[in-house]
């Protein structure tokens, strides 16, 4: 996960007061799908300044009202992804690739709200991706994305709190 805080320092190191919007998306009645809302829920206990979170579950634009209203420096999507890499793995996607690629569960809609928020709020948007081992409707979250939702939401958290205003 040290590659991770790395690459969400790079992402974050700009603005010294920016405010950051999480974002947790996936359905929670398919498995792994559900990471995203599961880091969420972990950085909920947290107290966390200038930072805005969202459970998106599996219709994150219908939040671009309330992400343009608070307007963001920085807009962080968690959802699971395939990485071709072993379930539990977490990288941070830049925007560029998620539009050149078909990397979420949800890239089309992905996408499109991507752009749609960088053009709206001039804020920089990227994807945490984490690779599920199983996506099977009904399934609960499995013990490997649990604990991986636990490690990104404590990387985040960590960027958060010591990565702003990093040259």
């Amino acid at each position: 996960m040290n590659v991770l805080k790395e690459q969400l320092c790079r992402f974050l190191h700009k603005d010294t007061r920016g405010r950051v919007v999480l974002m947790g998306i996936g359905n929670p009645l398919r498995g792994d799908d559900a990471v995203g809302l599961a880091v969420i829920d972990h950085l909920e206990r947290r107290a966390l300044e200038d930072v805005l979170l969202l459970r998106a579950e599996s219709v994150p634009e219908n939040f671009t009202g309330l992400i343009r209203e608070y307007e963001p420096t920085h807009v962080l999507m968690v959802d699971s992804a395939e990485l071709n890499a072993p379930p539990g793995v977490a990288k941070v996607i830049p925007a560029d690739e998620i539009m050149e690629s078909h990397i979420s569960t949800h890239t089309a809609s992905l996408r499109a709200l991507i752009t749609f928020i960088e053009q709206t709020t001039g804020s920089k948007v990227t994807l945490i991706g984490v690779q599920p081992r199983s996506m099977e409707f009904g399934a609960g979250l499995s013990s490997v994305a649990e604990a991986a939702s636990k490690e990104v939401a404590d990387v985040i958290f960590d960027a958060l709190e010591g990565c702003r205003g990093m040259k």
